[in-house]
């Protein structure tokens, strides 16, 4: 929270603005962020925009917008993107693969998408950094947790590259284990769909839009959100997941401000 004296890493602090109580003040509310620290994972198919496979500026520059928005508002922000967008164009050969060379493929492909969205929000006047689990200097600075919080600290972005570095690990798991690392309030997921289902909503018109599991929900009705090691970590961690459609305009922002349609995974009773 950026406004008043709530204390940042406690959301639910109580708000005083000016001295003034809850009751005096909501007005001021309305567009505040709720988490001074967040990490968004992007999914790769998100960057596809409505091709096939590969990187479509426009929405990537689109997504590099709403992060300015978030990040000129106080609030903290790292991403770890995903790489289905272009593996996808790569998956014939992939499954013939042995799996770890597979998976590095794979990290390859996050950095690339790092790259894009780096240069993207650069052209806007948004200060990024690029740290990969993999070294590779020429285009990258190495993962160093400190470094990264810094850079943050500073009102960087920090965009985390080429997952965990290691294979059998997907870039949820890699984004759950940044968040953590980072003492970040939330993760938060944009995806193509506006929350958690219980069928795939593009597939099933009676599906159902849940607005809060437990992790354990999700864990036991084996829901498509992320694998499990990612809601394990999470709810280790205390860290709510807030999934919600990055395709919708302002969405990221309004999620932050506790509006629009998401769904809140966590163990609390009510949406985070």
């Amino acid at each position: 929270m950026t406004i008043g004296a709530r204390s940042a890493l406690k959301p639910d602090a109580p708000f005083v603005y000016d001295g003034l109580p809850d009751s005096a003040c909501e007005c001021f509310m309305t567009d505040a962020p709720r988490y001074k620290r967040v990490l968004l994972k992007v999914s790769g198919e998100v960057l596809m925009g409505d091709q096939g496979y590969g990187i479509d500026m426009h929405t990537v520059d689109g997504v590099a917008a709403a992060i300015k928005r978030v990040s000129e508002s106080g609030t903290e922000i790292c991403l770890v993107i995903g790489g289905g967008n272009i593996f996808r164009g790569l998956s014939k050969a992939a499954a013939d693969m042995e799996r770890a060379s597979a998976d590095y493929m794979g990290m390859l492909a996050t950095v690339m998408n790092a790259l894009a969205m780096q240069n993207a929000l650069e052209k806007i006047g948004v200060a990024t950094r690029v740290q990969s689990a993999i070294p590779m200097a020429a285009v990258a600075e190495p993962y160093i947790r400190r470094r990264a919080v810094r850079h943050m600290e500073k009102g960087r972005v920090v965009i985390f590259a080429a997952g965990t570095g290691n294979p059998y690990f997907t870039t949820d798991t890699a984004a759950a284990l940044r968040a953590a690392e980072m003492n970040c309030d939330a993760l938060l997921k944009g995806t193509s769909v506006d929350g958690v289902y219980s069928a795939d909503p593009k597939k099933d018109a009676t599906a159902t839009r849940y607005d809060h599991l437990t992790y354990q929900d999700v864990l036991t009705q084996n829901l498509k959100v992320m694998d499990a090691a990612a809601i394990a970590l999470m709810r280790e961690s205390g860290i709510p997941i807030v999934v919600f459609s990055i395709r919708e305009e302002d969405s990221l922002r309004k999620v932050l401000s506790g509006q629009g349609t998401f769904t809140v995974i966590s163990d609390l009773d009510a949406a985070a």
